[in-house]
């Protein structure tokens, strides 16, 4: 008998059937190159990430929400309670206001004229068309929101998604609409959503130009960072696993993993890393544009844990074409799990990680290996 047939199974997939279920295509297809790796992100993402009710973490970079994956992948995710908390760019929670108020987004090409499409007040994302007004009025919407009594205070990003999230459901109510929001859905089931960059967007756009009109909404980053921690904090000390599952790269990637590094490193709470690793992207490492962090590279910094690297797992490919293969492979093989509702319990989790680093935390005077001066060297 052959050593490869004791270590690996036999390369011989069955012709594909008319109507195959999306989960046997991907457990019978995809057995090679990025397609094998897209059915280890399934099997990883359904079979060690969800199970024993793991909390899983999801970040968002790159023009998804006006691609719709939104309302076609994300909400069934959260609906399912296999996402429990959010990373995204403002941009993509931005562009999810678009369907929460009943604008309209077409399908169109990427080899349009742009010049034309300016003149006609058309907005172009790669082959996402949509009207200039789409712009104008959830800009509108936004200003309007704001003004509000609750948002005239300083507060962490989770919780401004939170306030503006039962707006966006309740327009979506008024216009007849049913889980097509992001924001609205993680209102709904308690995800807390962060943004790394609060400034980088329309959102923080149209909050800063009414900073200018007396507003006392600011967002408090270190809110963010600290309870982005306690979220990881809370998972582990309970026993359960910790998971991110990483769409694309950037900041809020970054932002996701720096959790451990924030209670190992700069806390000084024992802990290992998180427990399993999930990024679909096209960029390399190689060049720089994969956001400094193989899961390998992530062991390093105490981002990831060591004992589970064999099973990390990075597909290279595009997320529009991943996301939907892996929502509807996990919808499919695991019965959906009871929403943990994290951001209810937002408060409670930061006061925990408060008063253990004040018990137990490291603060103390580092001795530098090197002297910031130099020493005069004396004349021989």
């Amino acid at each position: 008998m052959s050593l490869l047939n004791k270590k690996f199974p036999r390369l011989l997939p069955s012709p594909i059937q008319k109507n195959v279920r999306v989960a046997d295509l991907i457990d019978n297809a995809f057995k090679a190159y990025n397609g094998g790796r897209l059915a280890e992100a399934c099997r990883l993402f359904t079979e060690k990430m969800l199970p024993r009710n793991g909390t899983i973490g999801l970040t968002l970079t790159g023009a998804l929400t006006p691609a719709g994956l939104g309302t076609s992948a994300l909400i069934p995710l959260m609906k399912a309670g296999f996402v429990d908390w959010i990373v995204s760019t403002g941009a993509n929670l931005y562009h999810d206001l678009h369907y929460g108020l009943g604008m309209h987004l077409y399908a169109g090409s990427p080899f349009l004229d742009d010049v034309k499409l300016r003149d006609q007040g058309v907005i172009r994302i790669y082959d996402v068309l949509f009207d200039y007004d789409v712009l104008l009025d959830t800009d509108a919407f936004v200003r309007e929101v704001i003004q509000g009594p609750e948002f005239q205070r300083t507060m962490g990003t989770d919780e401004f998604h939170h306030l503006l999230g039962k707006y966006v459901c309740d327009r979506e109510k008024k216009l007849g609409l049913k889980e097509i929001s992001m924001l609205s859905a993680a209102y709904q089931y308690g995800v807390p959503i962060f943004t790394s960059s609060p400034g980088d967007s329309s959102i923080g756009m149209n909050v800063a130009a009414m900073a200018l009109r007396g507003s006392k909404l600011a967002f408090d980053c270190n809110r963010d960072v600290n309870q982005t921690a306690a979220l990881v904090y809370n998972a582990k000390s309970n026993g359960l696993t910790s998971s991110v599952f990483i769409l694309g790269g950037g900041s809020p990637k970054n932002f996701m993993l720096q959790t451990e590094p924030q209670l190992q490193e700069v806390m000084g709470i024992g802990e290992r890393g998180h427990d399993y690793f999930l990024q679909c992207t096209d960029a390399r490492p190689d060049t720089g544009g994969l956001s400094g962090a193989t899961p390998a590279e992530a062991v390093s910094w105490g981002k990831v844990d060591p004992a589970t690297l064999p099973d990390c797992v990075v597909c290279y490919t595009d997320s529009t074409i991943a996301l939907p293969l892996l929502t509807a492979y996990a919808l499919s093989k695991v019965t959906p799990r009871k929403p943990k509702r994290l951001y209810h319990h937002r408060d409670a989790m930061l006061e925990t990680l408060r008063a253990l680093y004040l018990k137990k935390g490291k603060v103390e005077k580092i001795k530098h290996r090197t002297s910031l001066t130099k020493k005069k060297r004396g004349k021989k």
